[in-house]
């Protein structure tokens, strides 16, 4: 069941957002040839600790990071640990953040460095585009497919593909709530969007074959042929002026 959200539990969402944002962005900063994911997976956990936010990541079904840090085949859900980045690794970070009961999710990808390849930098330019023309279609009338065909159309264009196996999703007083938003679907299909739903959209785009396997920790999903993979999500609001990024 879908559960519409007024104007003021919309602000508390907005309110972890900013937080999570800001951690997203600290985090940002520090990436550096050498550091390990896990030493960025603890400034971000200090950062949202100190805000008297929670690093809602932590512990959810039994996840151990504050951060999910998938580093290039690695396409979500990497366990953040001893790893040192290198030059030219596609970094995807994914956290989420509980502030007095609201949740917010968010991510963005990053290379360290300069790219080793120009289809590198393409993947991260075009994930994060697919993740603004999907936003777009978050109108109140539009379905959910609207913004599925977008993103699917402009990713295939550009010569990737995307995750079949994750989706975006609903999110409020629980971090994962109804709807389901997949990144690749048919125009006027799927819910009706309404004023007052909060929903994750979160293109996961291949650069290669969008097939995945676990790796034996039982979280990371990595691509079957090892292409690299970008990740960019956003929070937002649908309202009577259209789409509300919450996590910026």
């Amino acid at each position: 069941m879908v559960e519409l959200k007024t104007r003021e539990e919309i602000e508390k969402i907005k309110k972890s957002g900013k937080i999570l944002r800001q951690a997203l962005e600290l985090v940002k900063s520090k990436v550096k040839v050498g550091i390990t994911t896990g030493e960025l997976d603890k400034i971000a956990e200090e950062f949202i600790r100190s805000k008297g936010a929670i690093p809602a990541c932590k512990g959810y079904e039994g996840f151990p990071g504050t951060m999910c840090i998938s580093v290039n085949d690695e396409v979500v859900h990497g366990i953040p640990g001893k790893r040192k980045l290198k030059e030219g690794d596609v970094v995807s970070f994914d956290s989420c953040v509980l502030l007095d009961g609201w949740y917010s999710d968010s991510a963005i990808t990053v290379i360290v460095g300069r790219p080793k390849t120009e289809n590198d930098k393409k993947l991260v330019e075009v994930t994060e585009q697919a993740l603004y023309i999907g936003i777009e279609k978050a109108v109140a009338g539009n379905r959910i497919g609207d913004i599925s065909a977008a993103v699917q159309e402009f990713v295939e264009k550009n010569g990737f593909s995307l995750v079949r196996e994750y989706t975006g999703h609903g999110i409020g007083r629980h971090l994962h709530e109804d709807p389901s938003v997949p990144n690749y679907g048919k125009k006027g299909t799927g819910m009706i969007l309404k004023e007052g739903m909060c929903i994750a959209i979160e293109p996961m785009v291949c650069a290669g074959d969008y097939g995945l396997y676990t790796a034996e920790d039982g979280w990371t999903a990595i691509t079957v042929d090892h292409s690299n993979a970008a990740h960019f999500e956003h929070t937002i609001a649908i309202t009577k002026n259209g789409p509300e990024i919450l996590t910026k």
